[in-house]
C-alpha cells in the first residue's frame, strides 16, 4: 500500500469518549449565558431556586443511593442530579415557594430516576416529571411570575426574594398585584378566553419584538448554548432542528388561518420553554431516541404536542407534556427506525 496516497496514522484509532461528568459540566457551561440573562431580566430569585433545587436533588440522590446500597460518592460526582435540578429550576418561577423545589426534586430524583433503575435506565426525563407534577398539582403557585425589569415598577433585592420564597412575605411598600404578573404564554391564554386578539395582546409591554419581553433573549442564549453543545458533540443537531422546524411548520398554518386567535411561529419559539427543551431536554440520550430517523421523529413529536397544548389545551405551555409523551414513544420509534445492517437485504 502506498502511504503517500493513504496517509495512515499509528494506533489507537478509537476516539476518546466523553464521560458523564464531562458531559454534565459542558451542559452547565452551556446554560450559563441563559442563567445570566435570566438574572438580568427577572432578578436574583433564579439563583435561590437553582441553589435549593440542587440541594434537594443531591439530598434525595444521596438518600436513595444509601437505601439501595450503591456507592454514594461515585454517583454524586457524575453531576447528573445537579443538571436535573438546574433544568427544573429554569422552568419554574423565580419566586416560587421553596416547597415546589422539594416536591419537584423528590419526584424527579427518587421516582422518575431511581425507581426506574437509576442513571441511564429511566424512561422519563426526571426534570420534566418533577415539573409536570408541580404544574398539575399547584397551578396557582406555578403561575405567579414577576415582570421583566424593563417594565417592573419595583426591583426585588436578594433578601426580598428570600423572604418571598421561604416565608411568602412580600415587601410592604408595594402590592402583590404590582410585583407579580403572568408569563407571556399565560397572558395570551387568558386574554384569548376574554376575546382579545393576538395583535391586541402582543401590543402590551409584556411582549418584545417576536416573543415575551426578556424571554426572547433568554431563548436566544439557550440557542447559543445549544450550538455550543452541538460543536462539542455532546448532542446532535437532529433533535433541536426537528423541534424548531416542526414548530415553525405546524404553527404557521394556524396563524395564517386566523392570526387574531393563533400564536405566531416566532412567538412559539421565543416564549416559554421550547428553546430550552429543544437543546437541553429533548436531547437526553437516555429518554430519547438513538436512531437518526428516530431522533428527527422524536423532536417533531415534541414540537407537535407542545403547539397543540398551547393552542387547544388548558395549560399555557405544553413542553413538559410533549417531552413525557415522546419519552413513552421513544422505544417504539427506535424499534421502527432501526437502520438495516450493512449487506442486509430488504426481504
Amino acid at each position: 500500500m502506498n502511504n503517500k496516497v493513504f496517509n495512515t496514522q499509528s494506533a489507537p484509532h478509537i476516539p476518546h469518549t466523553n464521560t458523564v461528568k464531562k458531559i454534565m459540566l459542558l451542559v452547565w457551561l452551556a446554560l450559563v449565558p441563559a442563567i445570566l440573562a435570566h438574572i438580568y431580566f427577572f432578578g436574583t430569585g433564579i439563583i435561590i431556586q437553582l441553589t435549593i433545587s440542587i440541594m434537594f436533588a443531591l439530598s434525595f440522590e444521596a438518600m436513595t443511593l444509601k437505601l439501595l446500597n450503591k456507592p454514594i460518592k461515585l454517583f454524586l460526582n457524575d453531576f447528573s442530579a445537579i443538571v436535573t435540578a438546574m433544568l427544573f429550576a429554569l422552568c419554574i418561577s423565580p419566586i416560587a415557594p421553596w416547597w415546589i423545589s422539594l416536591i419537584g426534586m423528590f419526584f424527579a430524583i427518587v421516582v422518575a430516576k431511581h425507581l426506574f433503575g437509576g442513571l441511564g435506565q429511566n424512561i422519563f426525563n426526571p426534570a420534566m416529571v418533577g415539573f409536570a407534577i408541580v404544574l398539575i398539582s399547584f397551578p396557582q403557585a406555578m403561575s405567579i411570575w414577576i415582570p421583566p425589569h424593563d417594565i417592573s415598577p419595583y426591583a426585588l433585592s436578594f433578601l426580598e426574594n428570600l423572604q418571598i420564597i421561604f416565608y411568602n412575605q412580600f415587601p410592604s411598600l408595594v402590592s402583590f398585584d404590582t410585583l407579580t404578573q403572568a408569563t407571556p404564554l399565560d397572558s395570551i391564554k387568558t386574554a384569548l378566553s376574554q376575546e382579545y386578539s393576538i395583535s391586541e395582546i402582543t401590543a402590551k409591554p409584556l411582549f418584545g419584538n417576536f416573543g415575551g419581553l426578556g424571554w426572547e433573549w433568554i431563548a436566544n442564549f439557550y440557542f447559543i448554548g445549544g450550538i455550543f453543545l452541538i460543536y462539542k458533540r455532546v448532542i446532535t443537531w437532529r433533535v433541536p432542528a426537528a423541534v424548531i422546524l416542526t414548530t415553525l411548520i405546524i404553527s404557521l398554518p394556524f396563524n395564517l388561518y386566523n392570526a387574531d386567535h393563533f400564536i405566531g411561529p416566532l412567538q412559539h419559539l421565543f416564549s416559554g420553554g421550547l428553546m430550552l427543551a429543544a437543546f437541553f431536554i429533548a436531547t437526553d440520550p437516555t429518554t430519547g431516541c438513538s436512531s437518526h430517523k428516530g431522533q428527527i421523529i422524536f423532536g417533531a413529536g415534541v414540537a407537535i404536542m407542545t403547539v397543540l397544548v398551547r393552542e387547544f389545551g388548558n395549560f399555557p405551555d405544553g413542553v413538559a407534556f410533549g417531552i413525557l409523551i415522546m419519552n413513552m414513544s421513544a422505544p417504539l420509534i427506535d424499534r421502527l427506525t432501526i437502520p438495516k445492517a450493512f449487506g442486509q437485504s430488504d426481504s
